[in-house]
């Protein structure tokens, strides 16, 4: 990896803040796609590039005034001396306490097209307004890109979602442990939501429980998706528990800008014999995935040998395997499925896992008359096999426990 001083760093620090990416193989990243100078946009994407700051005034929304934020990390390919990060111009006391690695800081913007044009000045006495800019589609705004478009009027504009996904697909010591911390996180609150839940609590009463559960645990709570009883909407509702009932909870938390993604299920009071063999049937498809897990298994192998374990079992027609890649984002390389249920071509089935790379891998049975019966769960792929991140709570957990 390379290493580069930052300016900002040696005067307020005596010293070099090092780049806290893969240099190397963003260059060759670069070089395969034909990008010469690279503007992220996305805020999981600066994120990333910038060592996992994320401007805590929007990290929960975007809009202000008559525009958005739009952070813009600027990348030369094989010259991060000459990187840049245009910020909003609150950030101005962040560099201030903790200064970015970048030798170039512009705390000068307030909108998305005084961002792109502070960008686009910086490519331009890069001496790069005619190369080939990678940009994100997806999140570049239509008003921005006319601003890159009118100042960088030689450039060609090739899309980098692809570029950055590749980058972030091997997670760093520092990544897994960030995702397993949200994982265990997550499970605790489950846990704990469930057991205080009873009879009469209604699914927006358990949401908001869970709400709570976890931020007391500093996660930021992203969503629950609920279901109780025979019911498979998942929607909050004033639907109330009752006994004998199931519950499925199925939540994401933010950690320090790493996902977890689990489902869990309780049932109020104990469960009978037919929701024990229900959800063994769940797990049995799970374990099938899980031992085909390694480093150098195709990940199309994964998924066949689950899907062929689940084609053989009694509740097949009404069950359903996936899987996907998680960290930053909840659905990111590898990406093993194509349209199932996301949309996108799962374009990582033909390749071999990497040691790592982390998977949330889930089995979901909507049963006709005992409901919404799923697990899913997160591992972390490793040399010989995988680590599963927050793995507690896997059973039947009994609600009005606590």
């Amino acid at each position: 990896m390379k290493h580069v001083p930052s300016q900002a760093a040696a005067a307020s620090q005596g010293g070099a803040i090092p780049v806290p990416f893969d240099t190397d193989r963003l260059d060759a990243l670069m070089e395969a796609a034909g990008i010469d100078v690279l503007l992220a946009t996305s805020k999981h994407n600066t994120q990333y590039l910038l060592g996992g700051y994320r401007f805590i005034f929007f990290s929960a929304m975007d809009a202000i005034g008559h525009s958005r934020y739009l952070p813009v990390v600027v990348y030369e390919r094989g010259k991060p001396e000459n990187s840049a990060f245009v910020a909003n111009r609150m950030e101005g006391g962040e560099h201030h306490n903790r200064p970015f690695w970048t030798p170039a800081v512009h705390a000068e913007t307030w909108g998305s097209t005084d961002a792109a044009a502070r960008a686009a000045d910086h490519v331009g006495k890069l001496g790069k307004a005619g190369a080939r800019i990678g940009i994100e589609p997806g999140f570049l705004p239509l008003d921005a890109y006319r601003v890159l478009s009118e100042r960088l009027g030689g450039a060609t504009f090739v899309d980098a979602t692809h570029t950055l996904e590749r980058l972030r697909a091997v997670k760093t010591p520092g990544e897994l442990a960030l995702l397993k911390s949200a994982s265990e996180l997550i499970t605790e609150a489950m846990m704990a939501t469930i057991a205080g839940a009873r009879a009469g609590s209604t699914k927006t009463d358990i949401i908001e429980r869970l709400r709570r559960e976890e931020t007391s645990r500093g996660l930021q709570f992203e969503y629950c998706l609920l279901t109780l009883g025979a019911s498979h909407n998942r929607a909050a509702s004033s639907q109330a528990w009752q006994p004998g009932e199931v519950l499925s909870i199925d939540s994401g938390g933010n950690f320090h800008g790493y996902i977890g993604d689990l489902c869990r299920m309780g049932v109020l009071g104990a469960p009978d014999a037919e929701l024990e063999d229900l959800l063994a049937e769940v797990e049995v498809v799970q374990q099938a995935a899980f031992s085909k897990i390694r480093a150098g298994t195709l990940g199309g192998d994964v998924i066949a040998h689950a899907e062929g374990v689940l084609k053989a079992s009694k509740v097949a027609a009404f069950t359903d395997f996936f899987a996907h890649g998680m960290g930053l984002i909840s659905h990111e390389a590898p990406f093993l499925m194509t349209n199932h249920p996301v949309t996108y071509k799962g374009v990582d089935a033909a390749h071999p896992l990497q040691a790592g790379m982390v998977l949330s891998v889930e089995t979901t049975m909507l049963h006709p008359t005992r409901g919404f019966i799923k697990l899913e769960d997160t591992l972390a792929v490793t040399a010989d096999g995988y680590e599963m991140f927050g793995e507690a709570g896997r059973g039947w957990n009994r609600g009005g426990a606590a």
